[in-house]
């Protein structure tokens, strides 16, 4: 991969950083430990060692969440995870216990914002896409995606931005349609044959289906059938289909 391929690969890692850091409510939120002890783990995992442990009584602030682990923050300033099975017993301030909510097929039907990674077939060439989408209503959502695509000959930078419709938000099995434009530019890769940067306006119809998989996770598979709106006599069209994993909010 090229440095100029760097800062595409910087955005999708934001992008799942983002997805995955979230806490359901606001934070930091202090709360007390009514366990024997809980253990705090270096990362959010159980393959993480324990470093340190914290007893009944002490305070800590609960940061964010990562599915069932929760970085929390000790009074003398120790950071790290601890898993939702041992802070189930926790207090808040007025001294009852916490209630962690659990992120339910639900939430799916009621998000407003999502953003992930798909990776596919473009034309014959391998694309890597990024995107992020507001829902104004359950049906109607509309999306921003940045794609980098990698040829034999030559690679490519695509900026779409698509409406999406969903007639049947409340299913697990959600089939949407797309309707978009954007702008590809084509860099050739090959010194054979002198060719100039291209820079053309697209115009795509896509279908899809979002599949619910657990908590604020879901799976995406895509196909966009574009249109390059080239200075030649003859446009381009072109078939492409995406498979990646989304998060939402």
């Amino acid at each position: 991969m090229t440095a100029k391929h760097g800062w595409l690969v910087a955005i999708i890692l934001t992008l799942l950083l983002q997805g995955e850091l979230a806490w359901s409510k606001k934070n930091p939120q202090s709360v007390q430990i009514a366990d024997a002890y809980i253990d705090i783990h270096r990362g959010p995992g159980r393959g993480f060692p324990i470093f340190y442990v914290v007893e009944r009584g002490e305070n800590i602030e609960i940061i964010l969440r990562q599915t069932d682990w929760f970085k929390i923050t000790t009074p003398d300033g120790k950071t790290g995870w601890a898993h939702r099975k041992q802070l189930e017993k926790t207090l808040d301030g007025s001294g009852k216990k916490i209630r962690f909510i659990d992120l339910v097929f639900q939430d799916f039907e009621k998000r407003r914002l999502e953003q992930g990674i798909l990776g596919g077939d473009f034309g014959g060439a391998r694309i890597l896409t990024a995107y992020g989408g507001y829902a104004f209503t359950p049906n109607i959502t509309t999306e921003l995606a940045l794609s980098q695509i990698l040829g034999k000959f030559s690679d490519g930078f695509l900026v779409n931005v698509k409406v999406v419709g969903e007639p049947f938000p409340h299913w697990r099995y959600s089939p949407y349609l797309a309707l978009g434009t954007g702008i590809i530019r084509t860099e050739p890769s090959s010194t054979i044959v002198q060719t100039e940067d291209r820079t053309d306006e697209t115009m795509l119809v896509g279908i899809g289906t979002r599949i619910y998989l657990t908590q604020r996770y879901f799976l995406r598979v895509e196909y966009n059938n574009h249109l390059v709106l080239t200075s030649r006599d003859e446009n381009e069209e072109i078939h492409e289909w995406k498979l990646g994993f989304s998060t939402f909010y």
